[in-house]
C-alpha cells in the first residue's frame, strides 16, 4: 500500500495525476444553520429534489432518472431551480478533500459535484472553469470562464483564457458563476453522446491530457452514467491508466477499472492525504 500511496503522490506534486471526484467527497459537508448534510450521493439528491419523500424503487436507481421523472411532471425549470437552492447556498462548509487538495497545487481536476466548494477553494488564484451545458440547439456542450485571482469572466473560446492556467472541470454543472447543470437522463444523453463525439472537451485540453493518470477519489463506479463519463474524460490516458481508491470495491467496480486500466485500491481517500478516518456526516 505504501508503495503505491508513494507512486499517486509522487504523480500529483508532478502534476501527472488528475483527480476525478465523486460525491463521497462531500461526505462530510454540512450546512452552518442547520447542520444538514449536503445533498450528493444519487439518493440523497432524489429526496432533495423530491420533498424529502422516496420514489418508486426504479426512480430510485439513479438521480438522473428521477431527474427525469421529475423534468416530464414539472418541466425542467423545476429540476434546475432545486439544484439552484441547493448548491448557490453559501451557508455549506468546505470540504476536507477540497482543502487538501487545493494545498497540492494541481494543475486539472475533474469533479462530477455540483457545489462551488472546489471553486471556493481556488478562487484566489488564477484558474479556467469549464462547465458542462446541455440540450443547446448546436454547438459545443461546454461553456468556458476565464478566474483572474478576483472574478470569473466568460470566454466566448479559447482566445479568452490563458492555456497554462490551472483547469477545475465541472462536468454535472454549478451555480457559480452562473447556472448550469446535467441532471436528467436527457440531460446526461445528449451531454455524454457529445462527449464521445468530441464537442464537450476543449480541443487545447485534448492535448493537455494525453499520457496524463487519473485518481478516482469519493466516487463508486457501480452505475453507467458514472463509468460513461469517467471512459470519456480518461481517453488517451497513461498506462496505466492510473487508480481508484473504492474501499470494499465490488467485482463489477473492479472489473470496469481493469477494463480502462485502473489499479483499484482499497483505501479512502484520507488514507492517502494521511488524515484520520472520520465517520460521514
Amino acid at each position: 500500500m505504501t508503495t503505491v500511496f508513494d507512486q499517486i503522490r509522487a504523480g500529483l506534486a508532478a502534476g501527472e495525476v488528475v483527480p476525478f471526484i465523486g460525491a463521497d467527497a462531500l461526505a462530510d459537508v454540512t450546512h452552518g444553520k442547520t447542520g444538514a448534510k449536503i445533498p450528493a450521493t444519487s439518493d440523497e439528491l432524489i429526496l432533495a429534489l423530491n420533498n424529502g419523500q422516496p420514489m418508486a424503487p426504479r426512480l430510485m436507481y439513479e438521480f438522473p432518472r428521477a431527474a427525469m421523472n421529475i423534468e416530464l411532471k414539472r418541466g425542467r425549470n423545476a429540476v434546475n431551480r432545486a439544484l439552484e437552492n441547493i448548491y448557490a447556498d453559501t451557508e455549506w462548509s468546505r470540504a476536507g478533500l477540497h482543502e487538501w487538495l487545493n494545498g497540492l497545487n494541481l494543475p486539472y481536476i475533474i469533479d462530477l459535484n455540483r457545489d462551488t466548494g472546489l471553486q471556493q477553494a481556488w478562487a484566489s488564484h488564477p484558474h479556467t472553469l469549464i462547465v458542462g451545458i446541455a440540450r443547446i440547439a448546436g454547438g459545443l456542450r461546454y461553456k468556458l470562464f476565464s478566474h483572474d485571482g478576483t472574478a470569473y469572466t466568460a470566454a466566448r473560446d479559447e482566445s479568452g483564457i490563458d492555456p497554462a492556467a490551472p483547469i477545475l472541470f465541472k462536468p454535472c454543472g454549478t451555480p457559480w458563476p452562473e447556472p448550469n447543470w446535467i441532471a436528467s437522463d436527457a440531460d446526461f444523453v445528449d451531454y455524454i453522446t457529445e462527449l464521445m463525439g468530441g464537442f464537450a472537451i476543449p480541443p487545447y485540453l485534448k492535448e493537455r491530457r494525453k499520457g496524463l493518470r487519473y485518481l478516482v477519489l469519493g466516487a463508486r463506479l457501480n452505475r453507467d452514467t458514472i463509468r460513461m463519463l469517467l471512459a470519456d474524460f480518461i481517453y488517451s490516458a497513461g498506462e496505466p491508466a492510473g487508480w481508484a481508491l473504492i474501499p470494499g470495491a465490488n467485482d463489477k467496480e473492479k472489473r470496469f477499472c481493469a477494463h480502462l486500466g485502473l489499479e483499484v485500491v482499497d483505501a479512502d481517500w484520507r488514507e492517502l492525504a494521511d488524515m484520520p478516518l472520520i465517520e460521514a456526516a
